[in-house]
């Protein structure tokens, strides 16, 4: 199976912005809507927010709203997540995938395998 490739993480000081980015070199999914989702050692991986095939539409959890914005290229095939006024809690490490939306656009299905993710580090 084609694997996404994220990359763009590192570390920030809080208040501070990273974007990053998630490649589909294969163009293996660019029919699908995408998502970002995160994960951290004491919690399970958990929904970030998604856009829509053709990018029109987007869905946030609620403690990125107004932070974090998603896009994406389709000439290029790649996925951003922009995330400004970032804060500790933020600190996880950062999947994309592909998704279906149909039975929910806040916990959708993913349907392509996960990646290695990006570490993205927040300090306080």
């Amino acid at each position: 199976q084609v694997q996404l490739v994220e990359s763009g993480g590192g570390l920030v000081q809080a208040g501070g912005s990273l974007k990053l980015s998630c490649e589909d070199s294969r163009r293996t999914y660019s029919s699908y809507a995408m998502a970002w989702f995160r994960q951290t050692p004491w919690k399970e991986r958990e929904f970030v927010a998604a856009i829509s095939w053709s990018g029109d539409t987007t869905w946030y959890t609620d403690s990125v709203k107004g932070r974090f914005t998603i896009s994406r290229d389709h000439a290029k095939e790649i996925l951003y997540l922009q995330m400004n006024s970032l804060k500790s809690e933020d600190t996880a490490v950062y999947y994309c995938a592909a998704v279906e939306l149909w039975r929910s656009t806040t916990a959708p299905d993913v349907v392509s395998p996960w990646g290695q993710g990006i570490q993205v580090t927040v300090s306080s």
